[in-house]
């Protein structure tokens, strides 16, 4: 090959290169680049809402990472930006103290279920009616009071009630589900128990039970679930601002999956099965 030959081969094979990589370079990025990030805590509803929320916004074409944590900790990642958003907050009462100490530092979005309640609750067949009786039948509740998961705020309003109340009993922590097996058991055994309780929630469907009055007001009054973002999301990303800001369902809605769930329908299936039986909701919350 002489030189000429040559210098017009290297031309050739340099044009070829720089039109590769022109091309290359105006095609689009093959990996999704919408993401969000879910925080939530490990309570029947907000397990339910939080994967609903995942199929929705699947379906809008998001990537979506659920992560579960405490209560204290849920607040802190969305005051540091390591979550987009939560639909777990309780409010005014239950996380009150939470907004306190964090409400700074996010944005409260929309509430997206009303007719809340928390509370201590028994089995209808106890015979008093009032958080005030409990000392007088001790020993028929074995002086324990079933709660859920330290930090979470019903704790903490429970313990406030233990001392409002002087109880003469002791709170024992354990989980929202070790919480329902207690009381399983007890109520199969016609045993006498309280435990620490909200709705809405699927044992309410399950078992005839009350919610013990509490004529001094500690677990307040109706309570809402709302929904919380970083800061700086709006703007971050309109799309997903908007989505969440539309969230909104029913007691009957947030019901149906959790009676699925705990029928041991997993909670992938359980959320589709219900995004699957209300497209005109989804779409609304999408903006379709």
């Amino acid at each position: 090959m002489n030189n000429k030959t040559k210098i017009v081969s290297i031309v050739i094979l340099t044009a070829m290169i720089l039109m590769a990589a022109g091309c290359v370079g105006n095609e689009e990025p093959l990996e999704n680049t919408k993401q969000a990030t879910i925080g939530y805590v490990l309570w029947d509803g907000e397990i339910a809402s939080t994967n609903v929320m995942k199929q929705v916004l699947e379906q809008a074409g998001y990537e979506v990472e659920i992560i579960s944590v405490d209560a204290g900790p849920l607040y802190q990642g969305l005051a540091n930006g390591q979550f987009d958003f939560t639909t777990s907050a309780w409010l005014p009462h239950t996380h009150g103290h939470y907004m306190e100490q964090y409400g700074d530092d996010f944005v409260e979005v929309s509430t997206n279920l009303e007719g809340c309640k928390i509370g201590l609750v028994v089995p209808e067949y106890v015979t008093i009616d009032s958080i005030e009786e409990m000392n007088d039948v001790r020993d028929e509740f074995n002086g324990r009071i079933t709660g859920i998961e330290p930090g979470a705020g019903i704790m903490t309003a429970t313990e406030n009630a233990i001392e409002v109340y002087d109880l003469e009993y002791e709170l024992v922590s354990s989980s929202s589900a070790g919480m329902a097996t207690e009381l399983r058991t007890a109520i199969a055994n016609d045993e006498w128990i309280a435990v620490t309780g909200w709705s809405p929630h699927w044992k309410f469907e399950r078992w005839d039970l009350k919610y013990l009055e509490d004529p001094e007001m500690v677990y307040g009054g109706e309570e809402y679930v709302a929904t919380l973002a970083r800061a700086g999301l709006q703007e971050d990303d309109p799309e997903l601002y908007g989505i969440i800001s539309r969230f909104y369902w029913t007691q009957e809605d947030i019901q149906s999956v959790m009676v699925d769930l705990e029928s041991g329908m997993s909670e992938e299936e359980a959320a589709q099965k219900w995004v699957d039986n209300n497209p005109d909701k989804v779409n609304e919350w999408i903006g379709a």
